[in-house]
């Protein structure tokens, strides 16, 4: 990690974003570019982006506007995905990618589709962790018939979050969030009860998350807050980023990796495995990571790197020399 180069990149007039990048920036480098989830920064990407590096690759990973070491918006409560999928883009042309291979966990997977639909001639392969591609529209029908303690529900109401979120420091948040998201049940309160309250204060990490790791999440999010975090994904999950289209597609090569015992696999398990998401997706190959959680690149580093690994060698010709 000590090779990790850090640098700032202007997207808009005061707002620079944080990226973290290893590897040679030859042109004869493939780049990938890793996009986080929450409650996660660039530092997730830890193990894949030396993997990815020491096989020839170079490895960007930013943090999201508002997240890490990235400028919060000016005005954090209108940032949208649209933002999000736009930073990606600016990043790009700063550093000089034509194409580049996509990786992206949680909802990182909801910037890399649209962006993968958006920009086609920019993205050579698509590699998302956790999270199924869902047609416009389709995720605001479908999270009406979530239970009212589901978490996203609960994270969406700015009062009730902000309540919740201020009882704790940002490091005990990020220890509750990564205990309660590791395990295979839906996060579900009950009605007299908040999210966190669903972790006993005595649980310990999981084994493959360090108390070193927490500090490092946890002095990121102190910095930052959470504020442009629970905006985006939560509040903005609802608004369309592509036009509505008749047949909106991904047309990338695609890789989908699910951990078995993701929680999210209790959601759209059926849709996943019945081929619904091939519909929109129609270049698409799903691994299943037997004992995953929705941590899976972090619980099981080197299964997930050599099935990334895989894929960018089997797709780097895609990528201009």
């Amino acid at each position: 990690m000590d090779k990790v180069v850090h640098k700032y990149i202007q997207v808009e007039e005061g707002l620079k974003l944080h990226v973290a990048e290893i590897g040679s920036e030859s042109s004869s480098s493939p780049a990938v570019i890793f996009l986080h989830g929450f409650p996660e920064i660039w530092y997730t990407w830890r193990h894949q982006m030396i993997a990815v590096s020491n096989a020839g690759f170079r490895a960007i990973a930013p943090d999201f506007r508002g997240y890490g070491l990235s400028d919060p918006p000016a005005e954090p409560e209108k940032a949208t995905f649209a933002d999000f999928v736009n930073d990606i883009l600016s990043i790009l042309d700063s550093l000089a990618i034509s194409k580049v291979f996509v990786v992206a966990k949680d909802f990182g997977a909801m910037v890399a589709y649209p962006f993968a639909m958006l920009h086609p001639e920019k993205v050579a392969g698509l590699i998302v962790l956790g999270v199924a591609y869902l047609p416009p529209g389709d995720f605001k029908q479908n999270s009406a018939l979530l239970p009212e303690g589901f978490y996203i529900r609960r994270w969406q109401d700015p009062g009730r979050a902000k309540a919740e979120f201020g009882r704790f420091d940002a490091k005990t948040v990020v220890k509750n969030i990564y205990i309660l998201f590791s395990k295979s049940e839906l996060p579900i309160a009950n009605e007299s009860q908040e999210i966190m309250d669903l972790v006993e204060p005595s649980t310990p990490l999981p084994s493959w998350f360090t108390e070193e790791d927490l500090a490092t999440y946890g002095a990121l999010y102190e910095r930052s807050g959470f504020q442009t975090a629970l905006q985006v994904p939560y509040r903005t999950m609802h608004l369309d980023v592509v036009p509505t289209k008749p047949d909106p597609k991904v047309e990338s090569p695609t890789l989908l990796i699910m951990g078995e015992e993701d929680y999210s696999m209790k959601l759209l398990e059926e849709y996943i495995k019945s081929g619904g998401m091939n519909k929109y997706v129609p270049n698409l190959e799903t691994i299943y990571v037997p004992g995953g959680s929705h941590f899976v690149h972090e619980q099981f580093p080197d299964q997930v790197n050599q099935l990334i690994l895989t894929f960018l060698d089997r797709n780097k010709h895609r990528v201009p020399v």
